[in-house]
Formats: structure tokens, sequence, C-alpha cells
């Protein structure tokens, strides 16, 4: 268990570093700036050291050596600020870069993955992965670089300052200083359980507040704050309690190194005491010698200090190529056509189709659509209506069976030619955050203003548009917050027929509209639909008496089928599904 943690582990990392790699030229830049910065910082107690030498025995100070030597240990202050800040801007470019680089292959691959991961995983979880996650392993990535470069560069020069000075020495504080690591080590191992936890919660919590934020006017109508405040706090609570511990156990190692190293600073300055008594050292060198075992030691308490830090940014990265990892939608097939447009002949031929695989929703399902002919399908909640929809986008693939349009099978289409034939409208509105004609222009390259207008007219959302003190440069906040449900409904109206689609799919398209716009909206509907192949989801059954066909579903099966007047005539589920709307106690 230890050595696949390990293997994880260092998996991990190398993956994290495998995003640095475009950008070498900076991590070159940032180790020259640390070894320059680190060599100029050792260079200052050997001269602090010659100093002190020039300064001791009573009418022994050497004035111009002593000036001369500050004057270079302040150029050497003055040389490591300048390069610090140098190494520090090259490993920000690396690590900001890197977090975006992540961040694009995050979202590319969401447009990627099927549709049924998006509906199954909570869209909290997904947004932390993609946001917080990120953060957390840049901020890893600026902390390990810099302790990185400039740890490994000052032990290397102080321990070869050492030996060169007094090599006796210097072995001791080579031997003793690692148990610092020993401890780090461990208490890492303590912490990095304990840091996932703190991941996963951050996932929870975004989750919830993203729940919240999305259905506010849903709680305040159902006067439900009180129990989402304690939802809320549940999970705060269980995030403050496993971050804390996280945070505590992480904490423990910072102190329990310089512990160690304190250790051997004191051994260094006794055994260097002994040895200036002797006169086998100078005070100055025993200074210089001190400086060096404490510079040494630094590293180790660095690195320990944000280790913390280092274990959160790799509980990140698992989160992230986790998500990465996640199988891709299928890809089309090599010899999948790109159908620009179609007649609208559909045939559904045996199709069997469960979203999960104990359970069985549409079973040996079979329809024949004529070009132009509008179709109706109505049941009740939970039969299968918006399932057929999916399959017609091929949003989900069939389980057994086959879909044809014009006699090719949909799996032998491109899925981007194939959703492009199709306009839908759906009972949810959807908007984004911009102008009233970047939305209706939503799905239409190049849309011209004047067929933009013309869209707009004809779904009647003209008149509302264009008394808005800036018309269709309007900018809709989130989701249109600043329009009410109808005004969202005739805009996504709009956008369809501006698209001008070969079919048309209606999803209860005009379920927030009022009566006298929706009769004027379904005369748009009927000149767009003309000659072309339409799909009517819908509840209220006097919007479909017009149709071609309808199919009465039920548990994923169609049970009748005919015109409304035939329907109606065979008393059967669909005429008491149509009379129970005018029927009174």
């Amino acid at each position: 268990m230890k050595t696949s943690s390990k293997k994880s582990s260092s998996k991990i990392i190398k993956r994290v570093l495998s995003y640095t790699k475009p950008y070498m030229l900076y991590i070159v830049g940032a180790v020259l700036c640390a070894g320059i910065s680190v060599s100029l910082t050792l260079l200052a107690p050997v001269l602090v050291g010659r100093a002190i030498d020039n300064i001791i025995g009573e009418g022994n100070v050497d004035f111009n050596s002593v000036a001369t030597i500050c004057i270079i240990i302040v150029g050497t202050i003055i040389g490591v600020a300048i390069f610090q800040w140098l190494m520090g801007v090259c490993t920000n470019k690396v690590g900001y870069h890197t977090v975006s680089d992540m961040r694009k292959d995050l979202f590319k691959k969401l447009n990627s993955m099927p549709l049924s991961f998006i509906d199954r995983h909570p869209h909290g979880d997904i947004i932390s992965r993609i946001v917080n996650d990120t953060d957390a392993v840049g901020d890893g990535l600026l902390q390990g670089f810099t302790q990185l470069f400039s740890g490994i560069i000052t032990i290397i020069g102080t321990l070869a300052f050492m030996i060169a000075i007094n090599y006796k020495i210097a072995l001791i504080v080579f031997f003793i200083t690692p148990l610092s690591l020993f401890v780090a080590t461990f208490i890492a191992k303590l912490s990095k359980k304990m840091f996932n936890t703190q991941s996963r919660t951050q996932g929870e919590i975004s989750t919830c507040i993203e729940e919240m934020v999305g259905n506010q006017k849903l709680i305040v109508a159902f006067s439900y704050e009180n129990e989402s405040q304690k939802k809320f706090q549940a999970i705060n609570s269980r995030l403050y309690e496993c971050g804390e511990k996280a945070q505590f156990a992480s904490s423990l190692a910072n102190p329990s190194t310089r512990f160690v190293n304190a250790i051997v600073y004191a051994a260094v300055g006794v055994i260097g005491a002994l040895s200036a008594i002797s006169g086998t050292m100078t005070i100055g060198t025993v200074s210089c010698f001190l400086t060096y075992a404490n510079q040494y030691t630094k590293p180790f308490n660095e690195v320990t200090g944000v280790i913390g830090q280092i274990q959160t940014a790799l509980s990140g990265a698992s989160r992230i190529f986790t998500l990465l990892d996640m199988e891709n939608e299928t890809a089309d097939n090599s010899s999948a056509i790109n159908m620009e447009t179609c007649n609208g002949n559909i045939k559904i031929d045996n199709v069997s189709f469960s979203y999960t695989p104990e359970q069985r929703l549409i079973k040996d399902f079979s329809l024949s659509v004529k070009s132009g002919q509008k179709v109706a399908i109505v049941g009740p909640t939970g039969c299968g209506k918006t399932t057929l929809i999916n399959l017609l986008m091929r949003f989900y693939d069939v389980t057994s069976g086959t879909i044809t349009i014009d006699g090719v099978d949909i799996r032998n289409i491109t899925r981007s030619s194939l959703r492009h034939l199709y306009g839908m409208v759906l009972q949810e509105s959807w908007l984004y955050s911009g102008t009233i004609r970047d939305n209706i222009a939503y799905g239409t390259q190049n849309a011209a203003d004047e067929d933009i207008v013309n869209a707009a007219k004809s779904a009647y959302a003209h008149d509302f548009i264009s008394r808005m003190e800036k018309g269709y440069d309007t900018v809709i906040t989130e989701d249109g917050g600043n329009l009410s449900q109808g005004q969202k409904q005739l805009l996504c109206i709009a956008r369809v027929m501006a698209c001008n689609p070969s079919m048309v799919i209606l999803d209860e398209a005009t379920s927030s509209i009022d009566t006298l716009t929706e009769q004027r909206v379904q005369k748009a509907f009927n000149k767009m639909m003309e000659g072309k192949t339409t799909f009517i989801v819908a509840h209220r059954l006097s919007t479909i008496e017009n149709a071609d066909m309808i199919l009465v579903m039920n548990k994923g099966n169609v049970i009748e089928q005919g015109t409304h007047k035939e329907l109606l005539d065979k008393k059967g589920f669909y005429c008491n599904l149509y009379n129970s709307q005018f029927a009174q106690d």
C-alpha cells in the first residue's frame, strides 16, 4: 500500500512537471539566478569573517580593509536582491503558465466528455477542480520551485565551503542535519490523507454553493433558508475540521526540523569555540562557520515550512488528473460524413436504451417519420420523451438498434453536423452573459444584423428588445437574470429561427409565454416548420392537435400512435390523458 502510494505521488509529480517543459527557458533562467544569488549569499559570511579578524585585538583595527569589505558586502546584498527578484519572475512565469495550460486542458476535456459524465457528477465539484485545485497546484509549483532551486544550490555550496574551512565540523553538520528530513517525511505522510479529504470537502462546498446560488428564488419561495444554511454549515464544519487537522499536522514539520537544526547549530558553536580557544581557528572563521551551518539548515526548514502547501498541490493535482483521465466521448467513425442538409426522413429501428444497465428505459422501439411531418411526443413524466430526444441528437448512443436520417445511420454522421441539422428549443431557457444580439446569433456563424432582427420579429421578441435602452446591444446578465422567463424563452426561440435548421425539436417551447404571445409564436413556428421534420414534446395537449402523428409513450414504449382525432376515437390512454386536462372534481 505504501509503495503504491509513493508510486502514485511520483507519477503525479512527473505529470505536473511535464506541463513545465514548454517553459524550460524560464526554468533555466531561475536556476542561473538562484546560483548567482546563492553564490553571493555564501560570499557574505566569508567577508564578515575577514572583517571580524581585522578588528580583533586592541589597536589592531584595519579601517581601510574593513571599509573595503563593507562596500563589497553592500554590493553582494544588492546583487542577491536583484537575482532573487529575477528568480521570482521566472518561477512565477512557469507557475502561472502551467496553471493556465492545465485549465485549458480541463475545459477542453469537458467539451469532449460524454454528456452522461456531466449529468451524473456535481457541477460544483467540477468547478472546484478547474478553479481551486489548479490554484493549489500553481501555489505548490511556485513554492516548490523557489525552495528547490535555491535550496539545492545552498546545500551544495555551503557544504563545499564548510569542507574547505574545516572538514571535521562539516561532517558533523552533514550527518546530523538530514535527520530533519526524516522527521518532515514522517509528518508529510500523516498529513497527506488529511489534505486529500480537505480537497474533496472543498468540492462538496463548491457544489453546495453552486446549487444554492443557482436556485436562490426557489429557496426563498419555499422558505428553505434555514435548512440550506444548516446544510452549508454542516459541510463547512467538516471542511474546518479536516483543514485544521491538515494544517496542524503539516505545521509540526517546521518546528520539529528547526529543533534538530538548532542542535546542529549549537554543536558547531561549541566545537568552534573550543577550536578558537586552542588556536586552530580564528574568531572570524568560527563566525563564518556558524553562518554557514545556519544557511545549510535553512533550506530544510523552508521545505518543511511549505510542506502543507505542497501536499495541497499534490491532492489538487490528483483530482485534476482523475478528471483528465476520464474517458472521452466515443470518437466519430473514420468514415463518418458531414451532412450539411437533409430531407428529414427518420427511421428508428428496434432501438433499446438504458441510462444504467440494471434499469432498462426503452426497449425494441421502432418509428418511421417522413420528411416534413410534425411528430408530437406525449406521456406521463419519466416515460422516455426527453430520452428519445437525447437519442435523436446523439447526446447518448443507443444500446442496440439503429436510428437513420435519410437512410444514413446517425453513428456514421459526425456529431457536429448531425446536431447542426436540428434546431432545439428547450423548456429551460439558456442564455449566456453577453448582448441580446450575441445570444440570438449564438448558433449561427457570421449572422447578419438583418437576419438577427428578422428572427427576433418572427419570435415576437423585437418589440420588447426595442423598448430596452440599448436595444439589441443590451447586455444580458448571467443566465438572463435581468429578463423575465417569457422574454428569455422568446430569445431562445429567436435563436433557433436565426439558424433556420433542417429539422426542429420543441420541448415545451412555449411553456413560459402568455396565451396571446403563444398564439402568435405558434404561427411563427408553423411558418418555420413548413417542409421540416419536427418533434414536439408537449404536456399541454391542446398545442399538438394539428400534429401529423402523435406518439403516446409510457414506461419507455409507444403504447398508442395516430392523429389527435384517431387517438380520441380509440378511447384509450391518450383520450384519458387529454380529457384529464378539462376534468372537474
